[in-house]
Protein backbone atom coordinates (compact mmCIF):
# COMPACT_ATOMS: atom_id res chain seq x y z
CA UNK A 1 0.00 0.00 0.00
CA UNK A 2 1.03 3.61 -0.59
CA UNK A 3 1.71 5.96 2.30
CA UNK A 4 3.38 9.29 2.91
CA UNK A 5 4.98 10.77 6.00
CA UNK A 6 4.01 14.15 7.39
CA UNK A 7 6.41 15.89 9.78
CA UNK A 8 5.40 18.88 11.88
CA UNK A 9 8.56 20.53 13.19
CA UNK A 10 7.63 22.75 16.11
CA UNK A 11 9.89 24.63 18.46
CA UNK A 12 9.14 22.23 21.31
CA UNK A 13 8.24 18.91 19.66
CA UNK A 14 8.43 17.28 16.25
CA UNK A 15 5.37 15.19 15.45
CA UNK A 16 5.42 12.59 12.67
CA UNK A 17 2.66 10.56 11.11
CA UNK A 18 2.28 7.82 8.53
CA UNK A 19 -0.57 8.96 6.28
CA UNK A 20 -2.66 6.78 3.98
CA UNK A 21 -3.76 7.82 0.49
CA UNK A 22 -7.21 8.84 1.77
CA UNK A 23 -5.81 11.13 4.46
CA UNK A 24 -5.91 8.94 7.57
CA UNK A 25 -3.03 9.10 10.02
CA UNK A 26 -2.24 5.45 10.61
CA UNK A 27 0.66 5.84 13.03
CA UNK A 28 2.22 8.69 15.00
CA UNK A 29 5.56 9.31 16.66
CA UNK A 30 7.19 12.31 18.35
CA UNK A 31 10.62 13.56 19.43
CA UNK A 32 11.52 16.72 21.40
CA UNK A 33 12.85 19.32 18.95
CA UNK A 34 14.30 21.45 21.72
CA UNK A 35 16.55 18.59 22.88
CA UNK A 36 18.78 19.17 19.83
CA UNK A 37 21.22 21.88 18.82
CA UNK A 38 22.60 20.18 15.68
CA UNK A 39 20.77 18.99 12.57
CA UNK A 40 22.51 15.63 12.06
CA UNK A 41 21.53 13.94 15.36
CA UNK A 42 18.04 15.44 15.09
CA UNK A 43 17.49 13.96 11.61
CA UNK A 44 19.05 10.66 12.71
CA UNK A 45 16.53 10.27 15.53
CA UNK A 46 13.64 11.50 13.39
CA UNK A 47 14.47 8.96 10.69
CA UNK A 48 14.69 6.16 13.26
CA UNK A 49 11.09 6.90 14.22
CA UNK A 50 9.98 7.07 10.59
CA UNK A 51 11.73 3.80 9.74
CA UNK A 52 10.07 2.17 12.76
CA UNK A 53 6.63 3.33 11.58
CA UNK A 54 7.27 1.99 8.08
CA UNK A 55 8.51 -1.37 9.42
CA UNK A 56 5.55 -1.73 11.77
CA UNK A 57 3.06 -0.91 9.02
CA UNK A 58 4.74 -3.35 6.62
CA UNK A 59 4.25 -6.08 9.21
CA UNK A 60 0.61 -5.07 9.70
CA UNK A 61 -0.13 -4.97 5.96
CA UNK A 62 1.79 -8.17 5.24
CA UNK A 63 3.69 -6.41 2.45
CA UNK A 64 6.31 -3.72 2.04
CA UNK A 65 5.09 -0.16 2.47
CA UNK A 66 5.46 1.96 -0.64
CA UNK A 67 6.54 5.31 0.80
CA UNK A 68 5.81 8.16 -1.60
CA UNK A 69 7.91 10.66 0.31
CA UNK A 70 8.32 12.85 3.37
CA UNK A 71 6.62 16.23 3.69
CA UNK A 72 7.80 18.67 6.34
CA UNK A 73 6.09 21.75 7.72
CA UNK A 74 8.56 23.92 9.61
CA UNK A 75 9.05 27.51 10.74
CA UNK A 76 10.92 29.51 8.08
CA UNK A 77 10.69 26.53 5.73
CA UNK A 78 11.70 27.38 2.16
CA UNK A 79 9.87 25.36 -0.50
CA UNK A 80 12.42 26.14 -3.20
CA UNK A 81 15.56 25.11 -1.32
CA UNK A 82 14.18 22.46 1.05
CA UNK A 83 15.88 24.29 3.90
CA UNK A 84 14.76 25.86 7.17
CA UNK A 85 16.27 29.32 7.10
CA UNK A 86 17.43 30.61 10.50
CA UNK A 87 14.19 29.98 12.41
CA UNK A 88 14.37 32.10 15.59
CA UNK A 89 12.26 29.73 17.72
CA UNK A 90 14.37 26.62 17.06
CA UNK A 91 17.30 25.45 19.18
CA UNK A 92 18.93 24.14 15.99
CA UNK A 93 20.33 27.28 14.40
CA UNK A 94 21.35 28.24 10.89
CA UNK A 95 20.26 27.11 7.44
CA UNK A 96 19.12 23.51 7.80
CA UNK A 97 19.22 21.37 4.64
CA UNK A 98 16.66 18.67 5.42
CA UNK A 99 16.56 17.14 1.96
CA UNK A 100 20.29 16.44 1.95
CA UNK A 101 20.27 14.93 5.46
CA UNK A 102 17.16 12.78 5.04
CA UNK A 103 18.39 11.23 1.80
CA UNK A 104 21.35 9.81 3.71
CA UNK A 105 18.81 7.46 5.28
CA UNK A 106 16.01 7.05 2.75
CA UNK A 107 16.02 7.78 -1.02
CA UNK A 108 12.54 9.27 -1.21
CA UNK A 109 11.22 12.68 -2.29
CA UNK A 110 11.40 15.31 0.47
CA UNK A 111 9.22 18.43 0.30
CA UNK A 112 9.43 21.23 2.83
CA UNK A 113 7.51 24.45 3.31
CA UNK A 114 6.59 26.71 6.20
CA UNK A 115 4.04 25.35 8.64
CA UNK A 116 1.23 27.70 7.62
CA UNK A 117 1.64 26.78 3.94
CA UNK A 118 1.48 23.13 4.93
CA UNK A 119 -1.73 23.76 6.88
CA UNK A 120 -3.27 25.58 3.91
CA UNK A 121 -2.45 22.81 1.49
CA UNK A 122 -3.72 20.21 3.95
CA UNK A 123 -7.05 22.06 3.99
CA UNK A 124 -7.00 22.06 0.18
CA UNK A 125 -6.32 18.32 -0.15
CA UNK A 126 -8.16 16.89 2.86
CA UNK A 127 -10.37 19.61 4.39
CA UNK A 128 -12.94 22.30 3.75
CA UNK A 129 -11.06 23.90 0.85
CA UNK A 130 -11.45 20.88 -1.44
CA UNK A 131 -12.40 22.14 -4.88
CA UNK A 132 -11.52 25.77 -4.08
CA UNK A 133 -9.04 27.54 -6.30
CA UNK A 134 -8.61 30.68 -4.21
CA UNK A 135 -8.41 30.85 -0.41
CA UNK A 136 -6.26 32.02 2.49
CA UNK A 137 -5.45 30.17 5.70
CA UNK A 138 -4.61 32.04 8.92
CA UNK A 139 -3.01 29.99 11.70
CA UNK A 140 -3.09 31.38 15.23
CA UNK A 141 -0.72 29.99 17.82
CA UNK A 142 2.56 31.15 19.34
CA UNK A 143 2.77 33.29 16.22
CA UNK A 144 0.43 34.11 13.35
CA UNK A 145 1.04 32.34 10.05
CA UNK A 146 -0.74 32.29 6.73
CA UNK A 147 -0.86 30.32 3.53
CA UNK A 148 -2.28 31.74 0.30
CA UNK A 149 -3.69 29.62 -2.53
CA UNK A 150 -4.37 31.27 -5.90
CA UNK A 151 -5.50 29.31 -8.97
CA UNK A 152 -5.15 26.12 -6.92
CA UNK A 153 -1.47 26.76 -6.19
CA UNK A 154 0.30 27.86 -3.06
CA UNK A 155 1.92 31.26 -3.41
CA UNK A 156 5.64 31.05 -2.61
CA UNK A 157 6.88 34.23 -4.30
CA UNK A 158 10.39 34.85 -5.62
CA UNK A 159 12.15 33.87 -2.39
CA UNK A 160 9.95 30.99 -1.22
CA UNK A 161 8.80 33.09 1.73
CA UNK A 162 5.60 34.71 0.46
CA UNK A 163 2.50 34.89 2.61
CA UNK A 164 3.84 36.20 5.92
CA UNK A 165 0.62 38.07 6.71
CA UNK A 166 1.30 37.78 10.42
CA UNK A 167 4.10 40.27 9.85
CA UNK A 168 2.00 42.89 8.14
CA UNK A 169 2.19 45.95 10.34
CA UNK A 170 -1.13 46.49 12.05
CA UNK A 171 -0.22 49.38 14.38
CA UNK A 172 2.81 51.52 13.45
CA UNK A 173 5.28 51.88 16.36
CA UNK A 174 3.30 49.25 18.25
CA UNK A 175 4.46 46.18 20.14
CA UNK A 176 7.93 44.84 19.49
CA UNK A 177 7.86 41.73 17.30
CA UNK A 178 10.31 38.81 17.21
CA UNK A 179 11.03 39.76 13.58
CA UNK A 180 12.64 42.98 14.82
CA UNK A 181 9.91 45.36 13.69
CA UNK A 182 7.10 46.99 15.65
CA UNK A 183 3.34 46.59 15.45
CA UNK A 184 3.04 43.35 13.46
CA UNK A 185 -0.33 41.59 13.43
CA UNK A 186 1.31 38.67 15.25
CA UNK A 187 2.02 40.79 18.31
CA UNK A 188 -1.71 41.43 18.76
CA UNK A 189 -3.50 38.27 17.59
CA UNK A 190 -1.15 35.40 18.47
CA UNK A 191 -1.63 33.53 21.75
CA UNK A 192 1.10 35.69 23.29
CA UNK A 193 -0.47 38.86 21.92
CA UNK A 194 -3.87 37.89 23.32
CA UNK A 195 -2.36 37.39 26.77
CA UNK A 196 -0.59 40.75 26.58
CA UNK A 197 -3.85 42.52 25.68
CA UNK A 198 -5.67 40.83 28.55
CA UNK A 199 -2.98 41.79 31.06
CA UNK A 200 -3.00 45.39 29.87
CA UNK A 201 -6.78 45.57 30.17
CA UNK A 202 -6.96 44.08 33.63
CA UNK A 203 -4.34 46.50 34.90
CA UNK A 204 -6.41 49.35 33.47
CA UNK A 205 -9.68 47.95 34.88
CA UNK A 206 -8.89 46.28 38.22
CA UNK A 207 -12.45 46.57 39.53
CA UNK A 208 -14.01 44.81 36.51
CA UNK A 209 -11.83 41.70 36.53
CA UNK A 210 -13.64 38.57 37.72
CA UNK A 211 -12.67 34.96 37.08
CA UNK A 212 -8.90 35.24 36.80
CA UNK A 213 -8.37 37.78 39.55
CA UNK A 214 -6.20 35.46 41.63
CA UNK A 215 -4.20 34.05 38.69
CA UNK A 216 -0.68 35.55 38.46
CA UNK A 217 0.31 37.27 35.23
CA UNK A 218 2.83 34.55 34.38
CA UNK A 219 0.13 31.85 34.50
CA UNK A 220 -2.41 33.55 32.23
CA UNK A 221 -2.93 31.78 28.89
CA UNK A 222 -5.17 32.43 25.91
CA UNK A 223 -7.06 29.24 26.84
CA UNK A 224 -7.83 30.60 30.32
CA UNK A 225 -8.92 33.90 28.79
CA UNK A 226 -11.26 31.97 26.52
CA UNK A 227 -12.76 30.06 29.42
CA UNK A 228 -13.23 33.30 31.35
CA UNK A 229 -14.99 34.89 28.38
CA UNK A 230 -17.51 32.05 28.28
CA UNK A 231 -18.20 32.73 31.97
CA UNK A 232 -18.96 36.38 31.18
CA UNK A 233 -15.72 37.93 32.46
CA UNK A 234 -15.87 41.50 31.08
CA UNK A 235 -12.12 41.93 30.65
CA UNK A 236 -11.82 38.60 28.84
CA UNK A 237 -14.74 39.50 26.57
CA UNK A 238 -13.18 42.88 25.83
CA UNK A 239 -9.89 41.15 25.00
CA UNK A 240 -11.51 38.90 22.40
CA UNK A 241 -13.48 41.83 21.02
CA UNK A 242 -10.25 43.71 20.37
CA UNK A 243 -8.51 40.65 18.91
CA UNK A 244 -11.48 40.04 16.63
CA UNK A 245 -11.41 43.65 15.44
CA UNK A 246 -7.70 43.49 14.62
CA UNK A 247 -7.92 40.14 12.89
CA UNK A 248 -11.03 41.10 10.94
CA UNK A 249 -9.26 44.20 9.65
CA UNK A 250 -6.23 42.17 8.59
CA UNK A 251 -8.40 39.63 6.82
CA UNK A 252 -10.36 42.33 4.99
CA UNK A 253 -7.08 43.80 3.77
CA UNK A 254 -5.88 40.38 2.60
CA UNK A 255 -8.93 40.03 0.35
CA UNK A 256 -7.84 42.98 -1.77
CA UNK A 257 -4.76 41.27 -3.19
CA UNK A 258 -6.04 37.77 -3.94
CA UNK A 259 -9.87 37.89 -3.91
CA UNK A 260 -10.27 34.52 -2.12
CA UNK A 261 -13.45 32.47 -2.00
CA UNK A 262 -12.90 31.86 1.71
CA UNK A 263 -10.56 32.60 4.57
CA UNK A 264 -9.94 29.67 6.90
CA UNK A 265 -8.94 29.94 10.54
CA UNK A 266 -7.16 27.37 12.66
CA UNK A 267 -5.09 27.15 15.82
CA UNK A 268 -5.57 27.04 19.57
CA UNK A 269 -6.94 30.57 20.12
CA UNK A 270 -9.66 30.02 17.50
CA UNK A 271 -11.19 27.31 19.69
CA UNK A 272 -12.76 30.02 21.88
CA UNK A 273 -15.49 30.34 19.23
CA UNK A 274 -17.99 33.19 19.26
CA UNK A 275 -16.20 35.56 21.67
CA UNK A 276 -13.61 35.85 18.87
CA UNK A 277 -15.65 35.04 15.77
CA UNK A 278 -18.53 37.45 16.36
CA UNK A 279 -16.38 40.63 16.51
CA UNK A 280 -14.09 39.23 13.81
CA UNK A 281 -16.92 38.78 11.33
CA UNK A 282 -18.32 42.23 12.15
CA UNK A 283 -14.93 43.88 11.60
CA UNK A 284 -14.33 41.91 8.42
CA UNK A 285 -17.60 43.16 6.90
CA UNK A 286 -16.97 46.70 8.12
CA UNK A 287 -13.51 46.96 6.55
CA UNK A 288 -14.07 44.86 3.41
CA UNK A 289 -13.87 46.81 0.14
CA UNK A 290 -17.38 47.04 -1.30
CA UNK A 291 -16.57 45.22 -4.55
CA UNK A 292 -15.77 42.10 -2.52
CA UNK A 293 -18.86 42.14 -0.34
CA UNK A 294 -20.49 38.71 -0.25
CA UNK A 295 -17.73 37.01 -2.22
CA UNK A 296 -15.63 35.69 0.66
CA UNK A 297 -16.66 33.73 3.74
CA UNK A 298 -14.75 33.22 6.99
CA UNK A 299 -14.64 29.54 7.87
CA UNK A 300 -13.05 27.34 10.49
CA UNK A 301 -10.65 24.62 9.39
CA UNK A 302 -12.43 21.29 8.92
CA UNK A 303 -9.35 19.30 9.89
CA UNK A 304 -8.85 18.10 13.43
CA UNK A 305 -6.56 20.40 15.39
CA UNK A 306 -4.29 17.56 16.44
CA UNK A 307 -4.00 16.24 12.85
CA UNK A 308 -3.82 19.28 10.60
CA UNK A 309 -0.06 19.85 10.83
CA UNK A 310 0.82 16.26 9.93
CA UNK A 311 -1.80 16.02 7.18
CA UNK A 312 -0.71 19.38 5.79
CA UNK A 313 2.93 18.34 5.67
CA UNK A 314 2.02 15.07 3.94
CA UNK A 315 -0.16 16.98 1.46
CA UNK A 316 2.88 18.97 0.30
CA UNK A 317 3.99 15.85 -1.56
CA UNK A 318 0.83 15.94 -3.64
CA UNK A 319 1.54 19.57 -4.52
CA UNK A 320 5.05 18.66 -5.65
CA UNK A 321 3.80 15.79 -7.81
CA UNK A 322 1.32 18.09 -9.54
CA UNK A 323 3.97 20.59 -10.66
Amino acid sequence: MKYSVGVDMGGTNTDMGLVSENGNIIQRRSIPTNAYTELEPYVHDMMQEIEAMVAEQSATDGEAVLLEGIGIGAPNGNFYTGCVDNAPNLTIKGVLDFGKEIKKYMPVPVVLSNDANAAAYGEYVYGGAKGMQHFIMFTLGTGVGSGIVVDGKLVHGSTGGAGELGHNILIPHGRKCSCGREGCLETYTSARGIVQTYLELRRENPDEERMLKEVPDAEITSKLIGEAAHQGDPVALKTWEMVGEWLGLAMANSVTFSAPEAIFLMGGPTQVGEPLLKPLRAAFEKYLLNIYQGSCKIRMSELKTNEVAILGAAALLKMKSEK
